[in-house]
This record gives C-alpha cells, structure tokens and sequence, in this order.
C-alpha cells in the first residue's frame, strides 16, 4: 500500500500542476499532507485555493500559520485565513479570529476576535463557540456576560469540544 501510494506520489509531483480543478488539486493536496510533503501539499492547495476552494484557502493560511512546506508567516496566514472565512469557512474564521484575539499577524483587535469566532460559531465550529465563551468571561470585545458565556460553552459541548464541557460545567457549579 505505501509503496503503491509512493509511486502514485511521484507520479504527479513530476508535473507539480497536473491539476486543473478544484477537486483534483483539493485531493492531490490531501494526499501530500498526508504523505508529510507540505511544500507540494501547499502548492496543490494554494491552486485549488485560487480555483476558488474556501477549504484549501483555509489549508494554505493553516500551512503559513505552522511554517509547513512555506516559511511561517502570521501575515500570509491572516490573508488566506481572510479570503476562506469570507467564502464561509468555519475553521478560518475561528483561527483568523485567534489571531485578532492574540495579536498574531494582526494588531490585537477582541471586537474583530469576537465578530470572528460569532462567524465560526454561527457556521458550526465548536472552538468557535468556546472562545467566544471565554470573551465573555473575560470581558473581552464584549460586556462580561457569564450567563451567555455558559451558553455558548454549552453549544461548544454539544458540538464536541471537551474544552467546553468543562467550562460549563466551572461555570455550572458556581451556580451560573
């Protein structure tokens, strides 16, 4: 199996754009990523970005934010976190928000934070809701608000984040 999967590899990176859709630069990209490749994984990810894939946007701004197969680049990544969260893309607006929320690439902005992860909330990321929550904690981009903090902590649960649960449950046995 990796042996046929080297080979099957190889065989596109030789033509490092045998791709011409979305679909097949999204999949070629995939198959990098996970073969550890990241320079081809963003080569393919950023055609399929520029074909117009909101999920390989996120994947290119994802890949400059780590420093994988590109140099790390908080800016880059913000870019292309930008251009994924504009097409809908939950992960992109809940990391662009992170970068808002910690002043990575960005100047520190929590009302620009706080519009981003109510996006990514709002499109079903369960982080998204989570730090939302902590914004309210802390009083952050928005009136303190423990109330609807426990909520939003409640919606990251129910979607999955453990994180979440958690601090529903703090929340919980303060009586909030």
């Amino acid at each position: 199996m990796k042996k046929s999967l080297f080979c099957f590899l190889t065989l596109f990176y030789l033509n490092a754009f045998a791709c011409e859709s979305i679909d097949e630069c999204g999949y070629m990209a995939n198959l990098a990523y996970e073969a550890q490749d990241y320079k081809n994984a963003f080569l393919y990810a950023k055609k399929a970005c520029d074909l117009g894939s909101a999920a390989d946007c996120y994947n290119v701004g994802f890949l400059y934010y780590e420093g994988k197969g590109v140099e790390q680049n908080y800016f880059q990544a913000v870019k292309f976190y930008q251009k994924a969260c504009d097409m809908k893309e939950a992960n992109a607006c809940t990391n662009l928000g992170y970068l808002y929320n910690y002043g990575q690439g960005v100047r520190q902005d929590y009302k620009k934070a706080f519009n981003l992860y109510q996006k990514g909330c709002n499109l079903g990321k369960a982080m998204g809701c989570s730090n939302l929550g902590v914004l309210y904690v802390k009083g952050q981009g928005v009136r303190q608000n423990l109330k609807k903090a426990k909520e939003l902590y409640g919606k990251a649960c129910d979607m999955g984040d453990q994180e979440g649960c958690n601090r529903y449950r703090e929340l919980n046995e303060r009586g909030i």
